[in-house]
């Protein structure tokens, strides 16, 4: 069975790709039990110099990848080609944390005794990414699940199914045993039963909240761990003191890079009252100057969105919010022609009542609201079902962290926003995750801890 895969700039059917069939799939996992059983007993020394061959075999894939990226989901050019690039240095940098990350935990001497901490491969981890950072999502689990000593299913989203494959073929032309990474085309349905059946043994899922509510159902069924990161709702407060162009102009590229269509875009704006006026203005002339248009045009600063649902969606949130009084003063509505294009927006009078201060928009649409103290702005940042990240904007760094500590989130930046550190630990709380993803951290989500209680003397 095959399957056409749509370019969002055009409409129109750019690639075919066939489905997994069921004969298959039972084949290449039956193949990757037995690859995973002498992969783990590889030093993650020799594991880590495959990664690296990895990481050229993929950066001569470059130009490939980014136009076909481009062609799946809409992100324009330039920024697919950044995309492999952020990618190749996660990867690169999981390498090089992999040795101590998976090293022995030993514990202090006792006499007659040896103890120690062992970090054991998993066995074989399906990855299910999404399709918006399709190469810097799948990378997170990849890499790091192979340098721990698993095998790697990667069930891409029907979106972006050949970044899966690419991931694939670069590892093909490194010297990874045979039947260690396997990229397959399957429906909801195959990986339901590829999880009841445990034919894997741990669940990397991205995407939305009800997607990700559903998989953890089906995998804690079975009793098996995983990782999901779901979205948010991510809030920027600028304080009166923050750098006032550096602040508006940083907000503006995290809440409209990639359309918006990112889980940690900036999606709500809380400004201190004295500075709000001003901000606005400021924020509103910098939105109008992009240029939205075909996403291989490289003058273009925002393609079409990924899905024509996600206009409709977005025309309703507006709609909702102009219902309750707020202002739209830029932008509001879908571009005429091919291609699901949407024009950046803004809006004020926004309140909590309305659904695009409360529910993730994952587009280019923004609200921004005054407030008048601090207890007021962690108030409204803390009032929402989830928190992936924050961002706080002041010049006072002892008074960002002292918000920051009182912030609900897996990742408060301080004068950053729509950033991800890999040395850092990629979490989500509330409804945004469960788990962790990159830093050194994220290994221990992909190995289970196995303790040696070793009597040295009788």
């Amino acid at each position: 069975m095959s399957v056409n895969l749509i370019n969002p700039a055009t409409e129109t059917v750019f690639r075919t790709i066939e489905l997994t069939p069921d004969s298959e799939l039972e084949s290449i996992l039956t193949r990757m039990r037995l690859a995973q059983q002498a992969w783990r007993d590889v030093p993650v020394e020799q594991r880590a110099e495959i990664c690296k061959q990895f990481v050229g075999a993929f950066r001569a894939m470059k130009e490939s990848v980014a136009l076909d990226l481009t062609r799946q989901m809409g992100k324009p050019l330039n920024q697919s080609r950044g995309e492999v690039n952020t990618m190749l240095d996660r990867a690169e940098t999981m390498i090089r944390l992999a040795p101590g990350a998976l090293q022995d935990d030993l514990l202090p001497p006792k006499e007659k005794f040896r103890r120690f901490v062992r970090h054991e491969p998993l066995g074989i981890v399906l990855d299910i990414p999404a399709w918006n950072y399709p190469l810097l999502i799948a990378v997170n689990v990849i890499v790091p699940a192979l340098l721990a000593g698993n095998a790697v299913v990667i069930k891409h989203s029907r979106l972006t199914p050949l970044c899966g494959d690419a991931f694939a073929e670069a590892f093909r032309k490194t010297n990874l045993p045979a039947d260690l990474v396997a990229s397959i085309h399957v429906g909801h349905d195959t990986v339901r039963r590829l999880i009841d059946e445990r034919a894997v043994d741990f669940v990397s899922f991205t995407g939305s909240v009800e997607g990700g509510r559903q998989v953890y159902q089906w995998a804690s069924s079975q009793l098996l761990d995983m990782g999901l990161e779901l979205g948010g709702k991510d809030p920027a407060l600028v304080c009166e003191d923050a750098n006032f162009t550096f602040a508006m102009e940083n907000t503006v590229d995290g809440a409209f890079y990639n359309a918006g269509q990112s889980c940690c875009a900036v999606e709500r704006i809380y400004v201190m009252r004295p500075l709000f006026s001003r901000f606005v203005d400021a924020y509103v002339a910098e939105v109008e100057k992009y240029k939205v248009g075909h996403p291989e045009d490289g003058a273009t600063t925002m393609g079409p969105l990924a899905q024509r649902k996600a206009i409709d969606f977005l025309e309703a949130q507006i709609a909702d919010a102009v219902g309750k009084g707020a202002r739209v003063l830029t932008g509001g509505r879908r571009l005429p022609g091919p291609g699901y294009y949407f024009q950046p927006t803004v809006l004020v009078d926004v309140d909590h009542s309305m659904s695009v201060m409360m529910e993730e928009s994952f587009g280019p649409v923004i609200g921004i609201m005054p407030v008048d103290s601090e207890d007021e702005a962690v108030r409204l940042m803390n009032d929402s079902p989830y928190g992936l990240t924050a961002s706080i904007w002041t010049e006072d760094a002892a008074r960002g962290e002292a918000l920051a500590h009182r912030t609900a989130a897996g990742t408060v930046y301080l004068n950053r926003c729509d950033y991800l550190d890999p040395e850092l630990a990629w979490v989500g709380i509330k409804d945004s995750g469960h788990g962790c993803t990159l830093s050194h951290l994220g290994f221990r989500y992909l190995t289970r801890p196995k303790s040696f209680h070793i009597r040295t003397k009788l």
